[in-house]
């Protein structure tokens, strides 16, 4: 019998060796597991992220003569979407149309020109439209506009070029005293075209079409306005008329800049004049930058500068130089921006090419592209290419590879001069119904967003849960406490979702509602509780005897819905003897502070609420677990409960106390449902609990769905969230030195 149980005793300590080991092992390659896991995450972020800050690469595809050299000078050289087809302007007013990658000429058009009319100027009309206009010397002008059909014969694709005259094969008289047309500018839209120009004496002209409907009938007919600007123009260089065909640019070879307002074609007015350069530079070129709400600005120096119209807190609009780019110590040649981004191409006197990005304020690429002088330069479509001719007759063909040029340290986190924008600012904004749009990737104001929820979630929570966790696990009797500590912990099964539904539709709104209710209720329900326990504490021994200790607390549960309802109920007369009746009114007009529905405030009592059960319960576990030993002999040599809590639990509990305090900042910092649904969603950097924000995390979920895939945007949100990893990273990593400094320094108690 007794070697029987020797052998089963043997056998249960055989197999329970084997569960310890299975445990231990199974332990260790989970948390192994759980390390691997967060180092792939940490990597594959990494992996998507790195592209953003990768610099242009460009070679050179081919090299060709000027096609069909004999059909004249190159005016203007451009290619078609696919970079398969390009088309050459030349000054006897052929287009001939090549293929890029040979040369090989597929087909000349004839503009037109009348006979015995001479061509005199040229000018692009719209580079993404097709649109060239042709300035002849007897006052007159030809629009032509080169289109590709595209086809799929045999499953390949064919692209057929096409020279259209969207105003007709005549020209059009836009001088009329029968002026020499000098330089030319033109812009069409739906509603109408406008054309400025300048004629051989000296004479901006204006001349507007526009589409008239008869009110007894379905027809259209085609008016015009003539205006002649009083301008003199006699050192006149530059023409440039905006899209929307509101603003007139004219320049000087010194950098004089004159902007005329023709928004009231019929009154057309001088609104700007001011010197672009400084004093011994002239300017050598000067383009819209895509948008065409900027100039950019080549001079001799070696120089581009932007240039915008900026409105001023008076609704008045000033031009101001955003941003300088030193391109070379040579004079600037040629600049041609792109049809989709901010970015743009120059070339300087030497042959040297050289990729920037406006907004981000980022050279992309700089390369020696030819030897010879250059004359012409234009970027493709698609922004995948460059075409340059030299003065030898030879046209350059260079392959881009750009992906992401919207991104720069400076861009992500400093100050940056928008378009449109009275100064630098920080700014998240990453989508527009414009083609034109310029991208705004800050994410300083996702990221002050993320803190500043956090800061009210945890300016509620803390003192609420830790206060709590202190009295639960020192003070209250042991049957109440196996009522409230698993009660709290149960909040936290809440889903977030419902919290932060509630916040955004009922909480929200109520606040609003009842603000006063708010603030009265902040300030009367701690002195009712102070008032209590001084009253508490002036009782007679016999009475307050009869509630057994530890059970005192509950008494706190009448005194507070008292306050609350008092609090609720003189709200209104408060309101309305010192507020005027409506408090958020009177902040907007005393104070200047502006009220949104779905606020800080309201993002700190959800949040707030969501966060509590998690602090309460770590630091209420640290607090009932310092060794009893230590309370005792504390309370034996003299000291007062209160005395042993502050000096001694505290101190010992304090690594569990800190580390509750920032295992919660990590859950409010990387929440996502309560201040998606209940913070307005709006990326401001405003510290006033009345403004909404939009935290990392908030932003990555309503974003990311409609990212498309590898592009800038959808890279930008992996980025917020590696700074969002990178943060809760970092401050649990100090947290966890901290806790182990605190465990060590209180060990010896």
């Amino acid at each position: 019998m007794t070697t029987s149980k020797l052998q089963v005793s043997a056998n249960y300590q055989k197999w329970r060796k084997i569960k310890d080991q299975f445990t231990r092992y199974g332990v260790v390659a989970g948390g192994l597991g759980v390390i691997v896991a967060i180092v792939l995450i940490f990597f594959y972020l990494i992996y998507v992220v790195y592209p953003l800050f990768v610099s242009a690469d460009a070679h050179e595809l081919h090299q060709y003569k000027v096609p069909e050299a004999s059909a004249g000078k190159t005016l203007f050289l451009t290619s078609e979407e696919q970079n398969e087809v390009g088309v050459r302007f030349t000054a006897q007013g052929k287009a001939v149309f090549f293929a890029v990658d040979t040369g090989a000429v597929l087909t000349t058009e004839s503009i037109g020109v009348p006979e015995g009319a001479t061509i005199t100027s040229f000018a692009v009309g719209s580079p993404a439209k097709g649109y060239v206009v042709y300035g002849l010397d007897n006052g007159t002008v030809i629009v032509a506009r080169h289109k590709y059909r595209i086809t799929y014969p045999n499953d390949k694709r064919l692209i057929t070029p096409q020279l259209e005259f969207p105003l007709g094969k005549e020209a059009l008289q836009i001088d009329p005293q029968g002026q020499a047309i000098i330089d030319v500018a033109f812009r069409a839209n739906e509603s109408g075209s406008t054309f400025a120009a300048r004629t051989s004496d000296y004479r901006i002209v204006l001349t507007n079409f526009f589409k008239e409907e008869s009110l007894f009938a379905d027809e259209e007919s085609m008016e015009r306005i003539d205006v002649t600007l009083d301008f003199n123009a006699i050192n006149l260089e530059y023409l440039l008329l905006d899209k929307e065909q509101r603003n007139l640019y004219l320049a000087t070879k010194n950098g004089d800049l004159s902007l005329f307002n023709i928004s009231d074609k019929q009154h057309p007015e001088l609104t700007q004049h001011r010197k672009i350069l400084n004093v011994g530079e002239q300017l050598t070129s000067l383009v819209f930058l895509t948008g065409e709400l900027s100039l950019l600005a080549g001079d001799n120096k070696g120089f581009v500068s932007q240039w915008s119209l900026v409105r001023d807190a008076m609704n008045h609009y000033s031009l101001q130089k955003l941003r300088v780019f030193k391109v070379s110590d040579l004079p600037v040649i040629a600049i041609d921006a792109e049809q989709r981004r901010k970015g743009f191409v120059v070339v300087d006197a030497e042959g040297v090419a050289s990729v920037y990005h406006s907004t981000a304020e980022r050279q992309l690429l700089k390369a020696k592209v030819t030897t010879a002088v250059p004359e012409l330069l234009v970027m493709a479509p698609r922004a995948n290419a460059f075409l340059l001719q030299d003065n030898q007759g030879m046209i350059q063909v260079w392959a881009v590879d750009n992906e992401h040029p919207e991104v720069s340290i400076k861009s992500i986190w400093q100050e940056v001069w928008y378009e449109s924008y009275p100064q630098p600012d920080y700014i998240w904004q990453s989508s527009s119904s414009s083609n034109d749009f310029e991208p705004k990737y800050s994410l300083t104001p996702l990221v002050f967003g993320t803190l500043k929820a956090a800061f009210y979630a945890l300016l509620l929570a803390v003192p609420l849960a830790i206060m709590g966790a202190i009295y639960t696990a020192y003070f209250m009797a042991a049957p109440l406490r196996r009522i409230v500590k698993p009660s709290i912990e149960t909040m936290e099964a809440l889903p977030t979702v419902i919290l932060g539904f509630l916040a955004g539709l009922w909480l929200a709104p109520y606040i609003e509602e009842h603000l006063m209710s708010v603030f009265s209720i902040l300030l009367v329900l701690p002195v009712a509780v102070l008032l209590f326990a001084f009253a508490w504490h002036q009782l007679p021994e016999k009475i307050s005897s009869k509630i057994p200790e530890g059970y005192d607390a509950a008494l706190l549960i009448p005194v507070i819905l008292l306050a609350t309802f008092f609090a609720y109920s003189i709200s209104a007369p408060l309101e309305a003897l010192f507020f005027k009746g409506n408090i958020i009114a009177w902040f907007n007009d005393e104070l200047g502070i502006g009220y949104d529905q779905r606020n800080s405030l309201v993002v700190g009592l959800a949040m707030g609420f969501a966060v509590i059960p998690t602090i309460f319960s770590i630091t209420e576990d640290a607090i009932f677990s310092v060794p009893k030993h230590l309370t005792v002999g504390s309370l034996a040599l003299g000291a007062t409960p209160w005395q042993t809590m502050t000096r001694v639990v505290l101190l010992t509990a304090s690594p569990g106390i800190f580390s509750a305090v920032m295992i919660g900042l990590g859950r409010a910092v990387g929440e996502t449902m309560i201040v998606l649904m209940a913070t307005g969603n709006t990326p401001v950097m405003d510290l006033s609990v009345f403004q909404g924000m939009r935290t990392l995390s908030a932003n990555i979920a309503v974003e990311m769905p409609e990212s498309e895939v590898d592009s800038t945007h959808y890279r930008v949100l992996f980025l917020a969230a590696l700074v969002l990893f990178s943060f809760t990273f970092v401050f649990n990593t100090l947290a966890e030195l901290i806790r182990q400094h605190l465990r060590e320094k209180y060990s010896s108690l």
